[in-house]
């Protein structure tokens, strides 16, 4: 087991912060009264159907954390909402690890905020591949790397852009023997047989868990990523935010569509479908040499030939894919979003006329 010590990891000048308390954590229950604490504009604004949003919004979501509690049975309390998943990692960074001292670990080929994160806060970023082909972590280098400076240990599954999930067992035992932070990225779980790991927070003081509502809720527009953690850690995150990281039209939106969960298990239901669909019909189609495995809303493609030649191919064909062949362990591959089944049909039939041309 790890000798996990929470304050021991906070950088000394964030546990000598005093965070900024706004005027609406101050005042946020007396919801009839007279709010002359903020400077908002009390005439309101110039668009006189939107005259709610004069006021600032609720700088802790009270309302939509209690969606997201009740739709994954997980208390309030262990929910933190962010600026897109992104400003999570920004703020790990910014709370556990001191630049040019500390470093945090990723297994790379894997989500690239993680990287450029750190490099942001100058936080050196050791990798360590993941293993060839079957992309599961490589726990006897990560052994050899981890030391005491090592903050911070990121791990995505499913993996993107690979799509598959990574051992759980694995995942466990990492966080049980690390010291650290271990961010656990699940922002495609939702398209995974693999259980989440939110339920079982309470086993894991050392665990943050990242979700999302822009993948499978279909709202990446407003950009809501979610922690999960202990109670300690969601509150060093709400003392280093910004005071109203959520704008109020995302949380009113977020709100009503947590509320549509029909629809919603209707869209994830028609997305495996496609998925399943997309991979039996590229397996058939000779200049493609491995569909992975994905339990994600995407599919990583390996082609027989540089794919930036079918990629350039597909963008004259109004198709827009992501080339992935720059990246370790992704020669050759693009990475092909689960689409509507017309433009998955679209798709396919023009990777089919490419073969001809091809051939």
């Amino acid at each position: 087991m790890n000798k996990f010590n929470l304050n021991s990891l906070i950088r000394k000048n964030i546990l000598n912060l005093d965070p900024y308390i706004s005027a609406r954590i101050e005042h946020h229950k007396e919801k009839n009264s007279i709010f002359l604490d903020a400077n908002e504009n009390s005439f309101g604004s110039p668009l006189s159907f939107l005259n709610s949003y004069n006021r600032y919004p609720d700088p802790m979501q009270k309302e939509l954390k209690e969606k997201i509690s009740d739709f994954k049975n997980i208390s309030p309390s262990h929910i933190f909402l962010g600026n897109g998943s992104d400003e999570i990692i920004d703020l790990v960074y910014r709370i556990f690890s001191r630049p040019e001292i500390d470093h945090a670990i990723i297994f790379p080929p894997t989500y690239g905020m993680y990287e450029v994160s750190g490099k942001i806060h100058g936080v050196d970023v050791v990798k360590i591949f993941l293993t060839e082909e079957k992309y599961q972590l490589n726990l006897n280098q990560l052994e050899k790397v981890v030391n005491p400076y090592s903050k911070i240990i990121f791990i995505c599954s499913p993996n993107n852009p690979t799509g598959n999930d990574l051992n759980r067992e694995d995942i466990e035992n990492i966080t049980k023997k690390f010291a650290g932070i271990v961010v656990l990225d699940e922002a495609y779980i939702d398209f995974s047989n693999q259980k989440s790991l939110s339920t079982e927070i309470d086993k894991y003081p050392n665990l943050i868990i990242l979700q999302t509502l822009s993948k499978s809720w279909g709202l990446a527009g407003l950009r809501i990523g979610i922690a999960i953690a202990s109670e300690a850690i969601i509150g060093w995150m709400n003392k280093v935010k910004y005071p109203y990281n959520i704008n109020l039209l995302s949380q009113e939106i977020a709100i009503k569509a947590l509320e549509n969960k029909d629809l919603f298990f209707f869209h994830l239901k028609n997305i495996l479908s496609e998925r399943k669909y997309m991979l039996e019909s590229l397996k058939k189609i000779p200049i493609i040499q491995n569909v992975y495995p994905s339990s994600a809303n995407f599919l990583l493609v390996k082609i027989n030939f540089s794919s930036k030649n079918l990629y350039q191919y597909l963008m004259k064909k109004k198709i827009i894919v992501r080339d992935r062949s720059k990246i370790i362990l992704c020669n050759n591959c693009l990475r092909i979003t689960i689409g509507t089944h017309e433009e998955n049909e679209y798709l396919i039939d023009q990777i089919r006329k490419f073969k001809k041309i091809k051939m």
